[in-house]
């Protein structure tokens, strides 16, 4: 996204109304999707947090305010503008306890074990290589991390021929149903717990000692 005009307007409307369409009108809104995403991840204060796929930071402030002034709360993103946007909000919020960075979620700028939680909200099913950057989220974790992801998925109301379709006129992939739980139990994440909505899931886990 390159122009200035969808991040000024990506966290109050742009994003809400996507998420509404595919989650379906009695998903969970965007205040339930943060909720959701403090829970998987157990925010106490003093956690390091990396918000991978940021976007302006409408989660990143919120997890900057779970972990207080001895946390530390990271987000990146691929987006300038958006980095950009995130900056004036970060500004005005007064939070000194969370920075921005721009990044490739598969070449994660961090050295091995380095953050309690990691979020990924929306962007996995959009990145062109989602297993590299899950084997970069992994890296960052250190043990006994948790991760949180929020991404597509097929349901039953999606037939099989259509997905190729669908993959190709969003631009986004689609998982199969058991296609990220899988991929974090294999990463060496335990406790695995998924929820669905609509087209959306909820994925959490723990890394393994």
């Amino acid at each position: 996204m390159t122009t200035r005009f969808v991040p000024a307007i990506y966290e109050r409307y742009w994003r809400p109304a996507l998420a509404r369409a595919v989650k379906g009108v009695t998903g969970p809104g965007m205040a339930e999707e943060v909720r959701i995403a403090r829970l998987l991840l157990g925010l106490a204060p003093g956690d390091v947090v990396l918000d991978v796929a940021c976007g302006p930071g409408n989660f990143t402030r919120e997890f900057a305010r779970a972990v207080g002034n001895d946390g530390l709360v990271v987000g990146i993103d691929a987006s300038r503008t958006m980095l950009a946007r995130g900056a004036a909000e970060l500004e005005a919020a007064g939070l000194a306890n969370l920075a921005l960075i721009r990044a490739d979620a598969t070449v994660l700028p961090f050295r091995e074990g380095v953050f309690d939680g990691l979020c990924c909200f929306a962007a996995l099913h959009l990145f062109a290589d989602p297993f590299a950057a899950l084997d970069e989220m992994r890296r960052v974790l250190r043990a006994g991390g948790r991760i949180a992801i929020m991404t597509s998925v097929r349901r039953q109301v999606t037939l099989p021929p259509l997905k190729p379709l669908i993959e190709r006129a969003s631009g986004m992939r689609v998982f199969e149903s058991d296609e990220i739980v899988g991929a974090l139990q294999e990463r060496g994440f335990e406790n695995v717990r998924q929820r669905l909505a609509g087209l959306v899931q909820f994925v959490g886990g723990r890394l393994a000692p």
